[in-house]
């Protein structure tokens, strides 16, 4: 079993989300503008200036509790769980990368499951400041978000889009935490082939690894992380279906890839500031339990 407890891959993601929230909202308000009526290919600068403009800096920090109440849920599960998942398929013994991608599957389908009604509150918190004022939801923290949408829409308002939440879950965990367990075994036997250079387990072996994979994970995500907030920033009555069709014929397949690019730019951040307070956190509590 791991030598570190469940939870330390929660706080470290809260840690990373803490210092890259501000390029998740403009993910989020990207992916979602065309539904409220903005320009239907707004850049990553154009939305970033428009939300000052409009809120104040402050806004880019809009949904932070909620971005921290998931953490705390979707990336605790989803990191806790991979290890053990994957030493008990495994059977204990080294795992191979068909394993690990199991392992990292299942375990980002848990998580995505845990964390739903966070995930539905970011959503709608960090795209609330592009919504007509009579649609805006208001919500002035996760804790009163979660206690209104109970209210409003019942138990059923936090399984709002669980199936693709679920669904794109499990394409990060793999493409993510899978592909980093990848790189970094591979970095660690192999020499860069064009700096011919030896990585050892530190540091700058865990940025390098990270890098990759986030460059990864965001391609693989960047379809099912449209629809997610689409469906979850929608008004209820609207189907997954109802928004899939809509965005085709008035978008074009270019829609499932709307903001890449500041879902890179988060991600690839975000995804080496993960494993990197992961490994030190990691680290140190093997130092203390000693």
């Amino acid at each position: 079993m791991p030598e570190y407890p469940f939870w330390l891959g929660g706080v470290a993601a809260s840690m990373a989300a803490s210092c890259t929230h501000p390029l998740d909202v403009t993910k989020v308000r990207m992916q979602t503008l065309a539904d409220s009526g903005g320009s239907k290919r707004p850049s990553t600068l154009t939305v970033i200036r428009t939300s000052i403009q409009r809120s104040g800096a402050q806004s880019l920090y809009a949904g932070l509790t909620a971005a921290l109440m998931r953490q705390m849920s979707y990336s605790l599960v989803r990191l806790g769980s991979y290890e053990r998942l994957k030493e008990y398929i495994s059977k204990g013994k080294k795992a191979t990368t068909p394993q690990s991608l199991l392992a990292a599957s299942l375990a980002g389908g848990l998580g995505g499951i845990a964390g739903n009604p966070a995930d539905v509150l970011l959503v709608r918190m960090t795209s609330d400041s592009i919504r007509p004022p009579e649609k805006r939801y208001n919500y002035p923290n996760a804790v009163a978000g979660l206690v209104s949408l109970v209210k409003e829409e019942g138990v059923k308002g936090l399984t709002r889009g669980v199936g693709t939440n679920t669904f794109r879950a499990i394409l990060m965990n793999a493409s993510q935490v899978g592909s980093y367990d990848y790189f970094k075994t591979k970095l660690l036997l192999h020499p860069i082939p064009v700096l011919d250079v030896q990585l050892k387990d530190n540091l700058l072996l865990h940025v390098v690894a990270s890098t990759l994979a986030g460059t990864f994970a965001t391609t693989v995500c960047s379809p099912a992380d449209v629809l997610r907030s689409r469906v979850m920033a929608s008004t209820e009555g609207t189907t997954f279906t109802h928004i899939l069709a809509k965005s085709f014929r008035e978008e074009g397949v270019s829609f499932l890839f709307k903001g890449w690019t500041p879902a890179f730019v988060r991600l690839a951040p975000n995804t080496i500031l993960l494993f990197v307070f992961y490994e030190q956190l990691k680290s140190g509590w093997k130092k203390i339990a000693q």
